[in-house]
Formats: C-alpha cells, structure tokens, sequence
C-alpha cells in the first residue's frame, strides 16, 4: 500500500528531465493526483458506474493506462455482469507493482484482473465491452491517438463503450489563461508551492500534449463511435462516454 505525500519537486532541481511514471511517482501518485486534477474521483467512480451499466457478459473490460488501479478498481468492484474479465494495460513496471498490492487489500473487488505491461497502441485486444482511458491518451503521441481509438471501436462489442477523460486545452488565448491559472490556484490551494507548480509544469510539457474538446470528439467519431457524450467537466479537465 502507498499513500505518501508529494514532495517530488519541492526543492530546485539542478537539470529537470521529463517526466517519467517510475518508482518515485508511484509512490506518491495518489497525492499527486489528489492534489493536480480537480474532479479526479468524481470521474473514477462515475466510471465504475457507467461500466456498471454497459458491460456485457463474458466479454473483457480494458483500463488503459491504469496507473495504481483506481479506475480498475472502480470496475472489479461494480460490474456484475458473468463472465467479465478485467485487463489493466500500463507500460510502467512501478505502478503495475503497486496497483496489484493495493488491488490485494481491496477485498470488495470482485471481477478478476490482469495486470498487464503493454503499450496500449501495440496490444492485441479481445472482444470488449467497455474500455477507459482516464488522462491516459494526454501521453500518447498525437498521430498515433486516432489509430489506437479506431483498434478499440473495432473490438467492442454492440452496445459496448469508451470512456475517455482528459487535461484539455481551448482556442482562445485569454481564456486559457484564465483556465491556467485557476488550475494552478487549486494547486496552490492543496498545498503545492510555486517552485513545485513551475517544476513539474517544465517537466511534463512536452510529454502530456492536451487538445481541445472539439479534437477529442471529432476524434471519437472518426475512429468508428456513433455517439459522444460529456459527462464531466471541472476547469479544463472533460470525460466523455462515447458508444459503438
């Protein structure tokens, strides 16, 4: 189990390099993200329930870049439907270690997972019921985005669904400012200085490219999904429930 506080950047680093999902941040990932996305798990448990509702039977149920778990987690512990099987997809060895010793202490989860370390954009996925992809394809690689979608509209069933949530960016300059900064003010607020805020800023810029609400749905309808619906929205943080 791991629940210790952030303190990553809270002292000048010499040489900033990019940011990396390894041994450090999964040891304090669930304050970090706690204390960075606003909604966070206002969007993990409306996952669990929206795949609640449209998992099929004996059909599996992907959390693409799953992290330590809590999305997962969310689906072991509120699908019901026979026959499910959960695969957790993440490409660091840290946090699929961790994920599976908080998944031992967490005895109400039910659908049986596999921890898997895959690249989402190269695995051979089953026939699916529902696929989440929470602030998960903010680091994938803008012209691999709509290849990957389109491989997973292709291997759910009818009736199946993807949830996708995302840091998203808008047009306008003045307004993306304003969005800026309020996210940096409940930074702030959670504790982070202003050293902390400039450092993991520089240090995940180039590495997490967000986009704009309009790119993500247009996006969705291209790789196959024949409707896309919002159903979070905090700042500039969106999730969206899009059907085959």
């Amino acid at each position: 189990m791991t629940d210790q506080p952030d303190t990553l950047y809270s002292t000048p680093w010499e040489q900033l390099g990019q940011f990396r999902f390894d041994e450090a941040v999964a040891q304090v990932f669930p304050d970090m993200i706690r204390r960075s996305v606003p909604g966070y798990g206002h969007v993990v448990g409306l996952s669990g329930l929206i795949a609640k509702r449209y998992a099929k039977p004996h059909t599996r149920l992907y959390d693409l870049g799953c992290s330590l778990g809590a999305t997962t987690l969310a689906l072991s512990t509120q699908v019901q439907q026979v026959g499910c099987r959960i695969g957790a997809l993440d490409t660091s060895s840290a946090m699929l270690t961790q994920a599976q010793r908080i998944a031992e202490h967490t005895p109400e989860a039910i659908i049986p997972i596999d921890w898997i370390e895959a690249d989402a954009c190269h695995y051979d996925y089953a026939p699916c019921s529902v696929v989440t992809l929470n602030f998960t394809l903010q680091f994938i690689p803008v012209e691999e985005r709509t290849a990957l979608l389109s491989r997973l509209a292709a291997a759910m069933v009818p009736g199946g669904c993807l949830i996708l949530a995302e840091k998203t960016c808008v047009t306008d300059a003045n307004s993306q400012t304003v969005l800026t900064e309020v996210h940096h003010d409940f930074k702030r607020a959670n504790g982070y200085s202003d050293l902390e805020i400039a450092q993991k800023r520089a240090s995940i810029e180039n590495f997490l490219i967000p986009e704009t609400e309009a790119q993500h749905v247009d996006r969705l309808y291209a790789a196959g999904f024949r409707s896309v619906t919002g159903f979070f929205h905090c700042l500039n943080f969106r999730a969206w429930l899009a059907l085959v």
